[in-house]
Order: C-alpha cells, then structure tokens, then sequence
C-alpha cells in the first residue's frame, strides 16, 4: 500500500503550514489528494510566507491563527484525521532574548493543542517536530536517542517539553503521537532574510548578493543536513504508521560536513563567491554545540526512511529556486 493511499481525501491539519517545512509538506499532501488546511500566525519573525503556498493557494484551506489560541485550536482540530505540529519559534538567539515568548509557542501552546485533541478529537493521529538542539554539546557521536539530553539554550528546553507533551498524551490519553527529531533541514520555502531559521538560508542569501559567507569560529564543526524532500519523506511516513506511535526518533544523513566545507561546495556550485571565517559573536558562541550529526538508525529500521538527496544536489536545486524567487524573500532593506 503506498502512502498516497494514506492521505487521499483525508483531513490534514498543519500548524506552521506557511512556513518553510509546513509548506513543503503541504504541497506534497495535496498531490496525495489530502484536503489541507493550514495554519499560520504569519508573524514576521517565524518564518511564514504566503508565497510558500503559491503552487497551491487555490486548493488549501489557510486559517490565520495562532497555536497560542487555545479557542480556535478547539474548533480547528476537530475532523481531522492528521495533525503535523510544526510550528514553532526556531531561533536559539531569540529564545534567549525572549523566553517567555519561547516558552508560550514551544511549551504552553502545545498544551493546548493536545488538550484540544484529547476532548474533541481523541482518534487524530500527530507527528510533532522537535530538534537535534535538545541533546546539547554532544557526548559521542553521531548522536542517538539513548544520548542525554542537556539543551543549552531556552528553546531546546521547551522544545524538549513540548516533544514529552505528546510522549505523555499518547501513553496516558491515548493519541497517537509521534516525535521526530529534526537535525539542519534546507531547501527551497526556507527562511533566508537572516539566520533566525538555519545559517544556511543566509549563507545563500549573501551568496547571490555576492556578499562573502561568514563561518563562525574555526570552521572545522561538523554538521550533518536533511533536503526538504527528505523530511517531508520522513513526515508523511510517520504519522500513519502504527510502529512510530509513541516513539521519538532521530532524522540525519551519513555524510556529515564541515562548514567550511560546506561553504566551498555552496560557491563551487554557484560558480562564484567567497567566505571568511570570522570569530564567533558572544550570544552565538554561549551555545555553539561543535559537532553534530545524528545516528538516524532506529527510525530507518523500524519505518525504512533514509535520506536519498545528496548534500551537492540539494543546495543546487536550493540556491537555483532562490536565483529565481529571491523577491519573494527578502528585500535590501532586510538585516
């Protein structure tokens, strides 16, 4: 049975769905034949961006609300056979220069949506999406689901409730959740006015300004990277499978990279460019993990998923869509 079967004329619910993965998955749920309906808070710092649905716009059902609005996630959830809990407030920097906001989206909002499930649709099935920032400074490497979790940062201490939130809700309610812990995820739809999402969007962004790449630190950190299509693979996976329910599992990719590295290839690729490495900003350097990759075995053995898009051709196929749609972006006033 292929997934398509899944999800043809079901009801899908995305929270986050204007935003980079949101979207993405979005538009790959409605050639399954899903009805989708979307919501976003579309405020400016998170990353949503009504263009992302372009493709789709006349076919989704967009409701603009906010996950911190327990009244309409009570009306929202109900008939609906998915949930994919993808938003969130992503930004490490912002976590700390604001935890009460981080701790209301990543945290409290959770709540209500789980308590939205559990009295007014208790048989939804979930995928909620965490982050690799929850292990902190790597011990061993790569990093599996049997390593400690030490965040270092605000945001990965309430992305770290909000995963157990679902953990606790599937085990004592009932609803079938599962947990994925997403590690550097890129593609086209990203955020890439600044690095409030992912440094890569940045990175790109400066590198079609012909503006140099700045590499933090030595450069040397290691970090392993998801294309998009990846991810969604993994998402769509998840949820209807009875062998991820309850579970939290790693994504990741076998060939980690450094970033220097990475900016080389980046440069290769658009034929042009340069970077510097630069020394850390302080607020950056606090919670700088080094190294990170992750051991996506269990995940793989027990649902099959691998990712299959090589690091080279994903950037290609990234910097290309930027090439062409960088307008709906970011403008120069952009910091």
């Amino acid at each position: 049975m292929g997934l398509e079967s899944h999800y043809r004329g079901k009801n899908v619910l995305i929270t986050g769905g204007l935003g980079f993965i949101g979207s993405n998955l979005a538009i790959r749920l409605v050639e399954y034949g899903a009805c989708v309906t979307l919501i976003d808070s579309l405020i400016p710092e998170y990353g949503g961006n009504l263009y992302n649905v372009e493709p789709i716009k006349d076919i989704v059902n967009i409701n603009f609300s906010d996950v911190r609005d327990e009244h309409s996630m009570k009306y929202l959830v109900k008939n609906q056979d998915f949930l994919f809990n993808l938003a969130g407030q992503t930004s490490h920097l912002d976590s700390m220069k604001d935890p009460f906001t981080d701790l209301e989206i990543n945290a409290k909002a959770q709540l209500f949506i789980l308590e939205a499930c559990r009295w007014h649709n208790p048989d939804i099935r979930i995928v909620f999406a965490s982050t690799r920032q929850i292990y902190g400074v790597p011990r061993y490497l790569p990093v599996d689901e049997h390593h400690p979790l030490s965040p270092i940062d605000v945001n990965g201490i309430n992305k770290m409730a909000g995963e157990w939130y679902h953990i606790v809700y599937h085990k004592v309610y009932g609803i079938r959740s599962s947990v994925l812990r997403l590690t550097n995820t890129y593609g086209p739809r990203m955020r890439v006015k600044d690095a409030r999402q992912t440094f890569i969007g940045i990175w790109i962004r400066r590198l079609i300004e012909e503006k140099p790449i700045l590499v933090y630190g030595d450069g040397l950190q290691r970090r392993d990277f998801n294309f998009i299509d990846d991810v969604v693979d993994a998402l769509v996976m998840a949820a209807p499978d009875e062998r991820a329910h309850g579970q939290i599992c790693n994504l990741g990719a076998d060939d980690p990279i450094s970033l220097k590295d990475t900016a080389e290839l980046m440069i290769r690729i658009h034929g042009k460019g340069t970077y510097q490495v630069v020394p850390f900003p302080k607020d950056r350097k606090v919670i700088d993990i080094g190294d990170y990759y992750g051991n996506y075995g269990m995940f793989s053995s027990t649902l099959g998923w691998k990712p299959h898009v090589t690091l080279e051709e994903g950037l290609r196929t990234t910097i290309e869509y930027y090439q062409e749609q960088s307008s709906y972006y970011w403008n120069e006033n952009d910091d």
